[in-house]
């Protein structure tokens, strides 16, 4: 059951608060707080507040307040495929077909709401409030209905949730000779149910719990350029957004190149996949007009940087994307290419790869270089602005996302009481900084306690692990079996 939202509460002692706000803007990055006041579900007020009469006092002495994460890239199924030995040493192309589309016949209705369920406690459990899955487990025939179970289980965990509805119409491989899983959808029924499902599920609003995506899982391959247009003419009709796949590896400049004379990027732009209400997961790989052509038209990205490590595709440009005018912000991508898919794990990763990127390309005097390193690339404060403000951003959630008077009251409390936060000067940085996984005093999300002292009311978490191993060894067996 969804958890109340507190009549009126008051956060007290805060050793710390970061807002996610733009310093460019004008706006406080920190505020001294220290305490935060939060009534009907919003953010009252901030500052040093007496408690009222009859109100919920939580104290947060010696924690770290921050705005929850929003999360703006998953595929929340291959959540059972963590660590998979056939794909674990390859790159992105060998290991699609190595791991989530081995196994994805293999995954019925229970495997797939276990794995939704894990994936989505493993992220609250880091202090996210927002996800925005990527779902593609969608075929003719379908057994089961994946996008409503995604829905419930974020529900029941009390989360907002973002379902981008992936799907192709067209697969690498002839259609008859694929498994039915396998298999692409037609046109007509993938637009039809976009339709279905924001009909049943899309919310408007600043600071909206449900909301649906058209989201073809890769614009170069998924769909022909003429289905690319419809859909994104159908998306604007229906007034959701657009998400997908783009330039994670350099096989997206290969394809567009050989297929359309183009960049990748530009292949979109010339089917109205760009624009403000468009944001893509990676742009790992991109050419300085193509980084101009996101700027300009305002298209967002999805920075996933341990999945691009781990994959081996190489780190994003963030700072050159958000100094031409891209909106940034961060997903983990699918646990199958990420062993630790959740939001502290990936801040912690973005903001030491950025500074390993800048430094890659430091060159001694002799061959021209002026500087050591690349420590100036990325700071404490813009990981947490991408990793919060910038969702909102992307997802047009801009009710959510920072800590401020009017705002929802969407808030990870974090305690500092692990050895890894001992000794630190400032204890502001400490959930970035020294990565790991702090407990949670509290997570908020729209007023409503999610998370207290660390615990998820109803979820055993050692029933889940065992649940997991079980469905592991089914998962392995099926998928031998479809084999042979």
């Amino acid at each position: 059951m969804t958890p109340a939202i507190e009549p009126s509460l008051l956060i007290r002692n805060a050793a710390a608060i970061l807002t996610g706000q733009d310093m460019r803007a004008g706006h406080a990055e920190r505020i001294a707080g220290p305490d935060i006041r939060i009534a009907g579900g919003m953010i009252e007020a901030i500052g040093r507040l007496p408690p009222r009469p009859g109100e919920r006092v939580m104290d947060a002495t010696d924690c770290v307040v921050y705005p929850a994460w929003i999360n703006t890239h998953h595929h929340l199924f291959q959540s059972l495929l963590k660590g998979e030995p056939q794909g674990l040493n390859l790159t992105l192309t060998p290991w699609l077909g190595a791991t989530p589309y081995r196994f994805r016949a293999a995954f019925d209705e229970e495997t797939f709401r276990l794995a939704a369920r894990i994936g989505l406690i493993e992220l609250v459990r880091s202090g996210c409030a927002t996800v925005a899955d990527h779902n593609y487990l969608y075929y003719p025939g379908m057994p089961f209905d994946s996008s409503a179970i995604l829905f419930e289980e974020a529900e029941a965990l009390g989360l907002r949730f973002v379902l981008c509805r992936g799907g192709a119409t067209r697969t690498r491989g002839l259609e008859s000779a694929l498994p039915q899983a396998l298999r692409p959808e037609p046109l007509d029924t993938y637009l039809a149910d976009c339709e279905r499902l924001v009909a049943r599920y899309h919310q408007v609003g600043p600071n909206a719990m449900r909301r649906v995506v058209m989201a073809p899982t890769t614009p170069l391959y998924s769909m022909s350029p003429e289905e690319l247009r419809t859909c994104a003419r159908t998306a604007r009709r229906l007034g959701i957004r657009l998400h997908s796949h783009l330039s994670e590896t350099v096989e997206y400049q290969n394809v567009a190149l050989a297929l359309h004379d183009t960049t990748p990027v530009a292949f979109c732009g010339e089917h109205e996949w760009l624009g403000p209400d468009v944001w893509f997961a990676h742009l790992v790989k991109l050419g300085p007009l193509e980084i101009r052509a996101l700027g300009e038209t305002g298209t967002g990205i999805a920075h996933c940087p341990q999945s691009n490590g781990r994959l081996g595709s190489g780190i994003a440009n963030i700072p050159a994307l958000e100094a031409a005018g891209v909106p940034v912000s961060i997903g983990v991508d699918g646990a199958a290419s990420n062993e630790a898919a959740d939001m502290i794990s990936e801040a912690h990763a973005a903001w030491l790869m950025q500074r390993a990127r800048r430094g890659e390309q430091a060159r001694a005097q002799a061959e021209g270089g002026s500087a050591e390193g690349g420590a100036d690339a990325a700071r404490i404060e813009d990981v947490v602005r991408w990793g919060t403000a910038g969702g909102a951003n992307v997802l047009g959630l801009e009710g959510v996302g920072t800590v401020a008077q009017g705002q929802s009251a969407d808030l990870a409390i974090y305690r500092l009481d692990d050895p890894r936060y001992f000794g630190l000067h400032d204890p502001a940085i400490a959930p970035v900084a020294s990565g790991g996984r702090p407990s949670l005093r509290a997570l908020l999300v729209g007023g409503r306690v999610v998370v207290e002292e660390d615990a998820i009311p109803g979820v055993d978490l050692a029933l889940l692990g065992v649940q997991a191993r079980a469905a592991v060894e089914q998962l392995v067996q099926r998928a031998e079996r479809m084999r042979a």
